[in-house]
């Protein structure tokens, strides 16, 4: 990006966010600030996967479920005011996208991201792990090879060998408390095995990595070289905190572009997932129609009204309550990593983004089920097993902050107090 594309993209970004402070909600104005996110809501008996379900084994009774990406926050005002406004029409037919909302979907990702992308470019689906299903269903065929980069989101594992495709693996490297790409590696695998695809998580969930430029131009050009095609997995890029900058692999050279499908989607950002929506951006005409086709396989065709209408208003009102919940959740890492500095047992892989902590468990000298065993039944916290996101993930929890302030204190009491 020039200096003259920076400077443009900064100015377009403060003239969204003047914008979207003075939007009237009803008639009173917008008002986000801590309060909104430390304000609870009781989500049981809501069909809530992360309060209603409960882990296997003894489970005490002041459990605190930090395991599934999903917040403990209410979506958008405008966000739940055009829900209610949709609701009491009544009728809950067949619908389509409009224009409105594919130009507030572009919109967003040239405002927040710099990046320019076409109407035409965009596939509609319920979600990124469908897409992704159907990305390797329609690129690819049986026993072939499909790359990750463990640890991973562990749904990428899963759908690649419920596929009957061939899994491949390349370990980050945790160099000096950071993840990082072993390129070597990763080129030879991909030599060895004939990957056709390489599912990329960016940001990356769970270790919180932050993709530079240089990386993914080195990702680009092996891919390039070899001809696999990158499915880059986005859902996190609103996550980012201050001091780094989410670039979209696909925005880096036209070449890149014709060979990339980005997956995007507002449901982790505005806590909307259970409303099934992504946005799957392919420039390249004949990928888009083999995905499509894919897609139309399964029996799926269009979005249900309520993820429509979320979206929307999602994109259209959502960039000032996002800002302020980065802030919120910054200043929830800092006070993780203030508890965990002293504790010999635990350290912090501190994240560039999203809201997932990567917490180092492998001093407490506990296999991983016994780790698990100790989160849940003696500290009262339940987090996600290391181990799920790969083997690599052995000895590691991963503990999702985006919870109210109160909430976290007493999670990080009960550690505090029990791990020296």
């Amino acid at each position: 990006m020039s200096e003259d594309d920076l400077n443009h993209y900064i100015l377009m970004n403060a003239m969204v966010l003047f914008f979207c402070a003075i939007i009237p909600l009803g008639d009173n104005m917008i008002k986000i600030d801590k309060t909104f996110f430390n304000t609870k809501t009781d989500r049981k008996k809501t069909n809530s996967v992360k309060h209603d379900m409960k882990p296997k084994g003894k489970v005490p009774d002041n459990l605190i479920p930090m395991w599934v990406a999903d917040m403990d926050f209410k979506v958008p005002p405008q966000v739940e005011e055009e829900l209610v406004k949709t609701s009491r029409h009544g009728i809950f037919g067949y619908s389509y996208t409009d224009e409105e909302y594919d130009s507030l979907v572009v919109s967003w990702y040239k405002t927040r991201f710099g990046w320019d992308i076409e109407p035409d470019w965009i596939l509609k689906t319920p979600g990124v792990m469908f897409a992704i299903g159907s990305v390797i269903r329609a690129l690819t065929d049986k026993n072939d090879s499909v790359m990750i980069l463990e640890p991973v989101y562990y749904p990428f594992a899963k759908i690649t060998i419920g596929n009957d495709r061939n899994l491949v693996i390349s370990n980050l490297k945790l160099d000096n408390n950071r993840y990082v790409i072993d390129f070597e590696d990763f080129e030879h695998k991909v030599v060895k095995h004939k990957a056709k695809l390489l599912l990329l998580c960016s940001p990356h969930n769970p270790v919180g990595r932050v993709w530079t430029k240089e990386e993914l131009l080195e990702i680009a050009r092996i891919c390039l070289k070899y001809g696999v095609i990158i499915v880059s997995d986005e859902i996190h890029s609103d996550f980012v905190y201050k001091g780094y900058r989410h670039i979209p692999i696909a925005s880096l050279s036209e070449e890149i572009l014709n060979s990339t499908i980005t997956c995007t989607s507002p449901s982790k950002t505005f806590n909307i997932a259970g409303l099934q929506v992504s946005n799957i951006v392919i420039e390249n005409q004949d990928l888009r129609r083999k995905v499509w086709k894919a897609c139309l396989q399964t029996g799926y065709s269009s979005l249900n009204t309520m993820a429509i209408c979320a979206t929307k208003a999602a994109y259209k009102y959502g960039h000032l309550w996002l800002d302020a919940l980065m802030d919120y959740l910054e200043d929830n890492v800092n006070l993780v990593q203030n508890v965990l500095c002293s504790k010999s047992g635990i350290t912090l892989i501190r994240p560039e983004a999203t809201y997932l902590m990567w917490l180092d468990c492998r001093n407490m000298n506990l296999d991983q089920d016994n780790l698990d065993s100790f989160f849940i039944s003696k500290l009262g916290l339940w987090l996600s097993s290391g181990s799920i996101f790969g083997e690599s993930g052995n000895g590691f929890m991963r503990m999702n902050i985006a919870t109210q302030r109160s909430v976290l204190h007493e999670a990080l009491h009960r550690i505090d107090m029990e791990i020296q």
